[in-house]
């Protein structure tokens, strides 16, 4: 896979995570700061690392699956796996500053 096919797939996997919430904030996980790694393969399988606010969150069943239904609609994408991982532990200095803005941290 080129490189230029890799960036277009990557943009389109960020604008697909950009319309996923974690429904206590009203802000996008990827500008929250909880998608911590993409991994594309040559043959366009995604492996997706990603964390929640806590371990206790109330979507810690259903957002990680949410996640992967959305980025199975990714035009490009053959396969998608999310990893859930807790190292590092979020927190607040992880968020975009769009976020840190939207949310009143700025």
């Amino acid at each position: 896979m080129a490189l230029i096919e890799i960036e277009e797939l990557q943009e389109r996997v960020i604008n697909a995570l950009k319309s996923c919430y974690d429904p206590e904030i009203p802000v996008d996980i990827w500008e929250l700061g909880l998608i911590y790694h993409l991994k594309f393969d040559m043959e366009r399988n995604l492996i997706v690392e990603m964390t929640l606010t806590s371990p206790m969150c109330p979507v810690a069943e259903s957002l990680p699956s949410e996640v992967e239904a959305k980025l199975r609609t990714v035009e490009g994408l053959n396969d998608v796996k999310i990893k859930l991982v807790w190292d590092p532990p979020w927190d607040k200095d992880m968020m975009s500053e769009v976020a840190q803005l939207e949310l009143g941290f700025l």
